[in-house]
């Protein structure tokens, strides 16, 4: 089961509260300004500044 688009456009950055999207892979949201990737776990979002890993 995939995120819903509905949970999508609800989910902000907890770091900088700015709007995330699904990457490609699914596998994971990406925040553009914070250059950061929440990873999905089980179909769960891990919003943990702390867990986050950071992206190019």
């Amino acid at each position: 089961m995939a995120i819903s688009q509905e949970l999508l456009d609800i989910l902000a950055c907890p770091k900088c509260k700015g709007d995330i999207y699904l990457n490609d892979e699914k596998d994971g949201l990406i925040c553009n300004p914070c250059k950061l990737m929440f990873e999905i776990r089980d179909d769960i979002p891990i919003m943990l500044i702390d867990e986050a890993k950071p992206i190019e």
